[in-house]
């Protein structure tokens, strides 16, 4: 999850790697300039209002069917050498959520980190980081999404004793405490509301997680959402 966790011998050493390859790119451990160039002219230097609102924009002419993103192909030259999304989601891997589809949006347009249960664990952490701190995206939205078979896996295990096979234990506690929350409140259909507990949950920690992304929400560079797509109508619904 991301709270703030001591990294393992391994973690390090990973962590180590890194700092090695970005001295050698020319930027060096701990320095604070981006990767590429800030430019007050880039697409996506906007306020995290203008974000969100270019996101949800996007999504009522998903809905509607009306998108305005037809040729993938324009600017795919100008992308060689740059990346400028205008927000990172956190999504679930859910082959019936395509963020770049749903809120209708290009190529390098959206900074995505996917797993199942859209939780965030130290790599989507990092992943997130990266593009706060390097890629200047001015928002941050936690997308979790109805029907979600990591969800209802976690609650049949917890209600019923299921038993998940391989590494699918490990997914469902990282989900756990949205599923105990969700049964606090004694909501009716557990699933449902795990999975809006499960976006807040994340999008909360997002929001003071050290030592980057909580300091640029502080001082309103960013800003952390929580939303929720609709499968039967492909609407995403703010939290």
């Amino acid at each position: 999850m991301c709270n703030t966790v001591l990294p393992s011998a391994s973690r390090r050493q990973l962590l180590f790697a890194g700092a090695a390859s970005l001295t050698l790119a020319g930027l060096a451990p701990g320095e604070t300039r981006a990767a590429e160039p800030v430019d007050a002219n880039a697409p996506n230097a906007i306020t995290p209002a203008e974000a969100l609102a270019r996101l949800m924009d996007g999504n009522a002419r998903y809905a509607t069917n009306a998108p305005s993103n037809k040729d993938y192909s324009a600017g795919r030259a100008s992308r060689v050498t740059a990346q400028y999304p205008i927000a990172a989601i956190v999504g679930c891997s859910d082959s019936r959520v395509a963020p770049e589809l749903a809120f209708d949006q290009g190529p390098g347009d959206i900074f995505v980190v996917r797993v199942a249960g859209n939780f965030v664990n130290e790599d989507g952490l990092a992943s997130l980081e990266y593009g706060v701190k390097f890629l200047r995206v001015p928002l941050i939205m936690v997308l979790g999404h109805t029907n979600c078979g990591a969800v209802s896996a976690t609650v049949d295990a917890i209600q019923k004793g299921v038993v998940l096979p391989g590494h699918l234990p490990d997914l469902a506690r990282s989900l756990k405490p949205a599923v105990a929350i969700a049964q606090l409140h004694g909501d009716a259909d557990l699933k449902a509301n795990a999975t809006i507990e499960n976006v807040r949950l994340n999008a909360n920690r997002l929001s003071v997680s050290k030592p980057v992304i909580g300091r640029y929400v502080s001082e309103g560079k960013v800003k952390v959402v929580g939303a929720v797509y609709d499968l039967a109508t492909g609407k995403v619904n703010l939290l």
